[in-house]
């Protein structure tokens, strides 16, 4: 369908592609969902992870570009929404088709990033403590020693994603970028309302009751306003198919 829109989703640092599974059955049929494994989890597994923030950018944009669709967005979830920013200047760089819009949750703007703090987190505790402090990782992962280990074990190499980017002045993108935030997430706002300073297009900011896991705290609600920010997209999908029949 000409007027079909894919929707390709980061995942947040420690998790995979799963995620986002559970979203094919609360979206729009006009909705390709498309959630990205990152190497070593989920299906890909036996691939060794990458901890460098640009060789995986790198590497992800030559995986998507040889069957990018015409219409997409990128989402991503805090490390995931970081993701999506380098893959849409990546593939810009390329050359290759621009996405209609760049959909950000629960992230810092790339300008106001703190690489350090992710560097600072060297223990198991601190890990710890940090996925509880976030909210957003089911108890059954505490209670199973193997799966926690599994987790961290993720964590430490998604935090060294997040710890090795470093904010280059690239030219802002010239496509909608559109933000969501939780009202009780330590991001507050100024951190959020620059990632304005990545678009020379339209910016919002959406936000919802809840911490840095608001997408599932208040799925109802974010998924509603997910749809209307991928509705203003598909508009634009739909004009640009009239215009050129």
């Amino acid at each position: 369908m000409q007027d079909q829109l894919t929707l390709f989703c980061f995942p947040c640092a420690g998790a995979s592609a799963s995620m986002y599974r559970r979203w094919r059955r609360l979206l729009p049929s006009w909705v390709t969902l498309v959630p990205i494994e990152l190497p070593g989890r989920g299906s890909r597994m036996d691939e060794l992870p990458n901890d460098s923030f640009a060789a995986l950018i790198q590497s992800l944009c030559h995986e998507l570009i040889p069957s990018l669709p015409e219409k997409y967005v990128l989402f991503g979830h805090s490390m995931g929404a970081l993701l999506a920013y380098g893959v849409a200047q990546g593939l810009r760089a390329e050359r290759s088709f621009t996405p209609k819009a760049l959909l950000v949750a629960g992230c810092a703007a790339p300008i106001r990033q703190d690489s350090q703090r992710y560097n600072n987190l060297q223990s198991d505790a601190a890990f710890i403590a940090e996925l509880d402090k976030q909210g957003g990782t089911p108890d059954e992962v505490f209670n199973d020693q193997e799966l926690l280990a599994m987790t961290l074990d993720l964590m430490r190499i998604d935090y060294r994603v997040c710890g090795s980017f470093e904010y280059a002045q690239l030219p802002p993108l010239p496509i909608p970028v559109h933000c969501f935030a939780g009202r009780s997430d330590e991001i507050k706002a100024a951190k959020l309302n620059d990632w304005c300073l990545e678009s020379t297009q339209l910016f919002t900011l959406d936000w919802f009751d809840g911490g840095h896991f608001f997408l599932r705290q208040s799925e109802d609600r974010f998924l509603f306003m997910l749809k209307k920010r991928l509705m203003t997209c598909r508009g634009e999908v739909l004009r640009e198919t009239i215009a050129s029949a």
